[in-house]
């Protein structure tokens, strides 16, 4: 539904995006993870059209976004980091405004506005002004607009920032409700926004792709190998000997209470490793796949750019920021 081919755009001589290129599948919700200031936002507006690429291609339901904007965006729906509200209309007056400017004759308006009212939890607010409702529930209005017609792509920069956290949890299971019937992409420097709500992650750091897979495989790239955490009963020592021994074995650590054991990605060594601990005459008290965190998957990529002071890629950061 989203194909992005060779995106790079230019602000004067300063490179915003650098030849980025990735699809989003029909029925998928993508996350588009990266930094402030590493050209989140800015590809954004440029798959929603709303600023011209400097070079490449951007396709949303097979139109062309430079040739074909208008037919394109009639595909979109889209939820910018700054929502477009009027705080002195109420919630009714500005969805129907909202559909009537998509094009869309009164009486499906009416049908739109109870669906989306019902779909965003907003019945008890709908005949309130804008002005008067919470940041979470202006929220709730900024994603009704967006899907008020019936959009097969939605574009969502930022769709929690700012709002508390019951807020947050419930405009994740929204999002994951969305995604059923939509095809999504979803922009966010908040690392659990992505992780529990995409089902594959593009890391953009500095303009460029570093990284593209979905979460369980993106550790495996990056290291080019799996850990299988254990627990084991016995002396920590021979253990880490005689699992170090095993053919295929990269490495092993131990941090009480566990042993860590990194494995080729192809290779399946957990039998050899029972073995081991059998021969050895010892009790297996546990054993797992472990995989690294999103977070540590993020630090990896972008490490250079940020020190342990510098948090703020996993918390909400100042309003504005171009990313």
């Amino acid at each position: 539904m989203i194909r992005v081919q060779n995106l790079t755009k230019y602000y004067g001589e300063r490179l915003a995006v650098d030849d980025i290129s990735f699809n989003v599948e029909k029925g998928e919700i993508l996350g588009l993870l990266g930094p402030n200031g590493a050209g989140k936002t800015t590809a954004m507006r440029i798959i929603t059209s709303f600023l011209m690429p400097t070079r490449g291609d951007v396709w949303v339901a097979d139109c062309n976004m430079a040739e074909n904007s208008l037919e394109g965006r009639r595909h979109i729906g889209y939820l910018p980091e700054a929502i477009p509200l009027y705080t002195d209309v109420t919630v009714r007056s500005y969805l129907e405004f909202a559909g009537r400017i998509r094009g869309m004759d009164s009486n499906r308006v009416k049908t739109r506005i109870d669906d989306v009212v019902e779909l965003c939890r907003l019945e008890e607010y709908v005949d309130v002004l804008i002005g008067k409702l919470s940041r979470g529930f202006r929220q709730r209005v900024g994603v009704a607009q967006a899907i008020i017609h019936e959009p097969e792509v939605m574009i969502l920069d930022e769709p929690t920032l700012g709002i508390d956290p019951i807020q947050v949890s419930q405009t994740r299971q929204l999002i994951k409700d969305l995604g059923q019937e939509h095809t999504i992409l979803l922009s966010s420097h908040i690392l659990p926004e992505v992780s529990m709500t995409c089902d594959r992650v593009v890391i953009i750091h500095e303009g460029r792709i570093v990284a593209e897979d979905k979460i369980e495989n993106l550790s495996t790239i990056i290291t080019g190998s799996r850990s299988i955490r254990m627990e084991i009963q016995g002396p920590a020592g021979e253990v880490t000997t005689k699992l170090s021994n095993i053919e295929g074995v990269r490495q092993v650590r131990y941090e009480e209470p566990h042993h860590f054991v990194d494995c080729p990605p192809e290779q399946d060594l957990r039998p050899k490793l029972m073995e081991a601990v059998v021969q050895g005459g010892w009790v297996l008290l546990g054993m797992e796949s472990v995989e690294m965190s999103l977070e540590d998957i993020f630090l990896e990529l972008t490490t250079d750019e940020y020190d342990e002071d510098e948090e703020d890629i996993f918390i909400e950061d100042e309003k504005g920021a171009e990313g």
